[in-house]
């Protein structure tokens, strides 16, 4: 997986708090005939959604419904999650060692077990 530059993730970070009139001034809509199930108004109307976030790049498209502003809503949605996955830092993982405590209470509960396997072993039955 590509690296993703810096600028763009912060950009990615400062567009999915804006809100959606905002976002959406931000973003290149284009729309167009979608294809697929719906009928006669499906396929004579510019329903189809396409919204390309111009600071990152990030392009969505929906063409599911026969309502282009059901379908804008949509888009919008699913750019936010694009936005959201973009803008991920994965947290910095620290190594860690097991407490004193937590080893000797280990290795007792061991003990304890073993003891218990060889008291079983030697009973005379």
């Amino acid at each position: 997986m590509s690296e993703v530059p810096a600028d763009v993730k912060a950009a990615a970070r400062r567009a999915k708090s804006l809100p959606d009139d905002v976002l959406l001034e931000e973003c290149e809509l284009d729309v167009f005939v979608a294809s697929g199930p719906g009928g006669q108004h499906r396929n004579k109307t510019e329903s189809g959604v396409r919204l390309v976030h111009k600071p990152t790049g990030v392009t969505v498209t929906a063409t599911e419904r026969r309502s282009q502003h059901e379908n804008r809503s949509h888009a919008l949605a699913r750019l936010r999650e694009r936005l959201e996955k973009l803008a991920f830092v994965p947290k910095v993982r620290r190594p860690t060692r097991k407490t004193r405590g937590s080893q000797e209470r280990r290795l007792m509960a061991k003990k304890q077990a073993s003891q218990v396997k060889k008291l079983r072993r030697d009973k005379d039955w």
